[in-house]
Formats: C-alpha cells, sequence, structure tokens
C-alpha cells in the first residue's frame, strides 16, 4: 500500500468519525448544587483577577500603549462577561427563579416563580452574555496582535542576519 494511499485512509477514517459523532450542546450543566458552587467561585475569581489586571496596567503605565489598551478594555468586557454569568448561574440554577420549557424547536417559553414576569425578562437579557464575552475576546485578540506586530517592528529582521 502506498503512502498515498494510508493517507487517504487516514483521512476517510477521520471524516467518518467526525460525521457520526453526536451533537455537542453549546450549554454547560453542573452536577449537584457543588458543582454551581465551585463554577461561582471561578467566575467571582476571574472576574476580581481582570479588575487586579487593569489596576496593574494602570498604575505601570502601560494604558497609554495601544496593544495594552486593547487588553485593558478586554479584561473590562471580561468583568461585566463574569458578573452576567454569576447572575445567570444565580437565576436559573441556585435560586431556581426561572423555569425554562422548549415549546417546538427554536421556540422557548420562560416562566418566572412567582408570576415576577420582570425576572423572566431579566434573566432572557443576562442570557445574552456572548455580547460581553465576543467583544472581551476581540479585544484581547485585538491587543495581542498590535504587541506582536510592535515587537516585530522593534526588533531587527532575524533573515538579513543570517
Amino acid at each position: 500500500m502506498g503512502k498515498r494511499s494510508r493517507y487517504i485512509i487516514a483521512v476517510m477514517s477521520f471524516l467518518g468519525i467526525l460525521l457520526i459523532g453526536s451533537p455537542a450542546l453549546a450549554t454547560q450543566g453542573h452536577a449537584g448544587i457543588e458543582g454551581v458552587w465551585v463554577h461561582q467561585f471561578a467566575h467571582i475569581f476571574f472576574l476580581f483577577s481582570m479588575g487586579l489586571l487593569i489596576f496593574w496596567l494602570r498604575q505601570a503605565g502601560l494604558v497609554k500603549e495601544p496593544g495594552w489598551r486593547y487588553i485593558q478594555y478586554a479584561a473590562l468586557f471580561f468583568i461585566l462577561w463574569n458578573a452576567d454569568a454569576f447572575l445567570v448561574h444565580l437565576l436559573d440554577e441556585q435560586m431556581l427563579a426561572v423555569t425554562v420549557t422548549q415549546v417546538r424547536p427554536w421556540h422557548v417559553r420562560l416562566d418566572a416563580a412567582g408570576g415576577r414576569e420582570w425576572v423572566a425578562l431579566l434573566y432572557y437579557m443576562v442570557k445574552l452574555d456572548h455580547l460581553l464575552c465576543v467583544p472581551a475576546m476581540a479585544c484581547l485578540m485585538l491587543g495581542l496582535r498590535h504587541m506582536l506586530q510592535e515587537s516585530h517592528r522593534s526588533r531587527p529582521d532575524e533573515e538579513s542576519r543570517r
């Protein structure tokens, strides 16, 4: 069997494994209340870590540079995202304030405990946490990209030395 044949068999096997897999959901369930508490603690830890990062960046005067300024914006968005995610988990898994019922595909009904519809509306709004997380990751990427470009500009070209 030739090298090309082995390569084709390997690629076809890999594609076959991908196609027979079961769907992966984009949400994470927490088994038992212990998982929720640990997860909530992680959100608080991440939130305070990003606050400390912003403090250090400002103390060192690094936010005057564009790359670090983007990193600061990313940290701010991550703070907001963690506060948002903490609230969602609190409403959904700890207080059991909202019941989510799937009526049909792509259609759910939110029922708030005690008939407080404002809680269902709040839950719906904070469930849109990707509106905070995606800008955070975009700012992080822009900051790192800018810092990488600056490092390439400040170093002499390695190829010309060879």
